[in-house]
């Protein structure tokens, strides 16, 4: 096979045609990059999403008014005091005694400040037997949990001398210390596991350590890169942990996916014969190509979360966007230079038994026999495949139009597995919303005005009149920044539904008419309801946007990148209906509960409010890496001549190995989040794996290959008056593709 006509063309193949010339100073350049990334990223230090930069709306004008008064909000904690048996009152001698010994305790830690009596400020339930005894955390609230341990040690010795009665702490403080002690590490151990179950994978594979090293290596220093300029750009846009663990996610995924497409066919143009250079070209040419399209193609999808107006999402959005953009240069920059160094030392390390199990897998090098067999009865009969896929698909995600989304409460998130959830449930069973109550921040240019304090009785005493609250409400003043806190429990307590009906009353009805009729007075409502609240109006209203943009700007890039309006809408659609079974999935395990025992999310019975559209950004992204690669074979081996069904044949089997392999690999580091004890968590590494898990096989395997047959030469139409476009496909590499010649064992005979 000559190499006469590997002639290079386009921007993957210039760029890994340089790098394979210089490879030396490629490898150079990508290492002063990543150093000089982390290390100006550390010298920087990363700027956290700030609390008035969260949400809009009354929650952001709240929080502006508390941080431009300079007012540090102490971490509050609140200690139940209540009779086991229902028998003791907070009239008696003994439940007093507790009380004082609560009271004596805690002040005795020398960690708490403002300690209240429930005597004194009146929270003792209606039935006399509960009674609430409450203080702040001296410091920052932001590290209060480093500091309450004596504090509940003190009051576990109360607990111990008081048997008749239940003496339990709760508060920001104290909540803090028990989910970090339980679940602190979790996140962490599935995020460090997530390599090995990557490289694993990667040696079954390859059946070679260095091939299998090689992904690894540029996930790792494409996700050390990226960290780095976060903390560089987060003095523009604030980041967050939240993004830091979702872009190691999506890094890990792409960046892994990435190198294996340029692996996967650099050793298979080696297999059929061809010298290590024009291999490594016509890997530059085609799968160099497809990894820009598709990366670009992420790229864009993740951008969606930038609209969505939450500093949250976009501050994830652009770390994910931040990390494809690396990891798909490095990809068709230093590792063509790399591969070009190892040569042949890219089998180094070969695993005999699995390096025999690679081969006849198909992701040594040739086709998948197992992919063979299924595409011969798919296009044997096209119609049915399509119809037999998609109308189980479609089943699949029928669920997903009963979709209820929610802020999930203590108990779903945790279960009750933690003793501070039963807690939480007993203090609002005894004092509706008073565990999470509603806070006012009253802003007034003179917070002791007659005016402003008779608005401020108004307030409390119409709250409790109108239903909204059952007190006690609790105003705390601040004078030299003339502001007040209002807090209200709110009726409805750790029922979202009812406790975001007492919410409306306060903002709707009971404020207009009391502190709203004082001129220059403000005051915004915030507090957990409420930030819910504000969270799900403003993601609901940033729905329609980002599917808007995320849909548009992906059919954009494939009508550009393949020259076709059919191949950029059946991808659109493939993507939507991937998603909306994945959906379907999270809707029937976790809100109806259909076989939620299997993975531990008994009793959920919603899904998370961000979820739904952080799931579609994230799945649209990734699904296109798939999508792109299988397509451009497709479409190289069409353009040299075969005929539509035998290009999709080829372009399929071709591929299966290594989709399969990123695929298998992608579902197990999702699965490991789908372990861990947040439901949060939970439902997201379910979802990623199954729709992943779906894209991969009946996507990909069945419904792609099945539309195109029944397609045929429509799946290259483009209407004349779109000939105009720009045309960016002229990367594919010109050289022939030809049947490889293999032995009885199938392995590849050189010619």
């Amino acid at each position: 096979m000559g190499n006469g006509d590997s002639r290079v063309r386009g921007i993957a193949a210039r760029a890994g045609g340089w790098s394979a010339r210089h490879r030396w100073t490629a490898v150079g350049i990508w290492v002063l990059f990543v150093v000089l990334a982390v290390g100006l990223g550390s010298a920087a230090g990363q700027v956290k999403v700030k609390d008035s930069d969260q949400l809009k709306g009354e929650t952001h004008t709240a929080a502006k008014i508390i941080e431009d008064a300079g007012i540090e909000e102490p971490a509050s904690e609140t200690v139940l005091v209540q009779a086991k048996d229902g028998k003791l009152k907070s009239t008696d001698a003994e439940f007093r005694a507790a009380v004082e010994a609560v009271v004596t305790a805690v002040e005795g830690t020398g960690k708490v400040t403002e300690v209240t009596s429930p005597y004194d400020t009146q929270t003792i339930s209606k039935d006399g037997h509960s009674a609430l005894v409450q203080f702040d955390v001296r410091g920052e609230s932001d590290t209060a949990g480093e500091r309450i341990e004596p504090v509940l040690k003190a009051v576990e010795g109360v607990q111990n001398e008081h048997e008749a009665l239940r003496i339990e702490e709760i508060g920001g403080a104290s909540m803090m210390k028990t989910f970090d002690d339980a679940f602190g590490d979790d996140f962490k151990k599935a995020e460090y596991s997530a390599v090995p179950v990557a490289l694993g994978i990667l040696l079954i594979a390859f059946g070679a350590l260095v091939a299998a090293l090689l992904p690894v290596l540029l996930a790792v220093t494409a996700i050390m890169a990226t960290t780095g300029l976060m903390g560089i750009v987060s003095h523009v846009m604030p980041m967050s942990d939240t993004a830091s663990s979702v872009m190691l996610l999506v890094g890990l995924a792409v960046g892994v996916d990435y190198c294996l497409f340029y692996l996967r066919r650099e050793r298979e143009e080696r297999e059929a014969g061809r010298d290590g250079e024009t291999a490594l070209r016509i890997a530059a040419a085609t799968s160099g190509r497809a990894i820009i399209v598709s990366g670009v193609t992420v790229c864009v999808a993740m951008a969606g979360m930038l609209f969505t107006g939450l500093a949250e999402f976009e501050a994830m959005g652009l770390a994910s966007l931040m990390v494809v953009a690396v990891a798909m240069v490095g990809s068709v920059t230093v590792l063509p230079a790399l591969l070009s160094l190892l040569g042949e030392r890219v089998e180094k390390g070969r695993i005999p038994f699995l390096r025999r199990r690679a081969r006849k897998g198909g992701n040594g090098g040739g086709e998948s026999r197992f992919w063979s067999a299924v595409l011969k009865g798919v296009l044997a009969r096209p119609l049915v495949s399509v119809l037999v896929a998609a109308g189980a698909l479609l089943a699949i995600a029928a669920p997903a139009l009963g979709m209820k989304t929610q802020n999930l409460t203590l108990d779903q998130e945790f279960g009750d597995s933690l003793p501070i959830v039963q807690t939480y449930n007993r203090v609002n069973e005894a004092f509706p919303g008073g565990s999470d109550p509603a806070e006012v921040v009253v802003h007034a240019k003179d917070i002791n005005a007659p005016e402003v304090k008779s608005a401020l009785a108004d307030f409390r005493e119409r709250a409790i009149s109108s239903g909204a609250s059952r007190g006690p409400v609790e105003i705390k003043l601040h004078d030299a920044q003339n502001i007040a806190f209002v807090y209200v429990p709110l009726v409805g307590g750790s029922d979202l539904d009812k406790a975001g009906a007492s919410l409306d009353k306060l903002r709707d009805d009971v404020r207009p008419a009391t502190l709203g009729r004082v001129d220059g007075v403000q005051a915004p409502i915030t507090g957990q309801v409420a930030g819910s609240k504000d969270f799900n109006d403003q993601l609901a209203g940033a729905v329609v946007p980002v599917f808007a943009f995320v849909v548009v700007f992906a059919f954009a890039l494939m009508l550009l990148s393949f020259r076709s309006l059919t191949i950029a809408i059946t991808s659109i659609v493939l993507n939507l209906l991937s998603v909306g079974a994945a959906y379907g999935i999270l809707v029937g395990v976790f809100q109806h509960g259909w076989g939620a025992s299997l993975v531990g999310a008994e009793g959920v019975g919603a899904i998370v409010t961000w979820l739904p559209l952080f799931l579609f950004v994230i799945l649209f992204g990734l699904s296109m890496d798939y999508h792109v690669f299988v397509v451009s074979r497709i479409r190289e081996a069409r353009l040299r001549g075969l005929t539509t069904r035998d290009a999709i044949t080829h372009g399929v089997v071709t591929t299966a190995g290594v989709v399969t392999s990123a695929a298998v690999i992608m579902v197990a580091v999702f699965a490991i989040f789908g372990t861990l004890s947040m439901q949060s968590m939970k439902q997201m590494g379910v979802g990623l794996a199954a729709a992943v898990l779906i894209d991969a096989t009946v996507i990909r395997g069945v419904l792609l290959p099945a539309v195109m047959a029944l397609l045929g030469e429509r799946n290259w139409y483009l209407p004349k008056w779109l000939h105009r476009l720009p045309d960016l496909t002229h990367d594919e590499s010109s050289e022939a593709i030809e049947p490889t010649a293999r032995d009885d064992e199938g392995e590849p005979v050189r010619v």
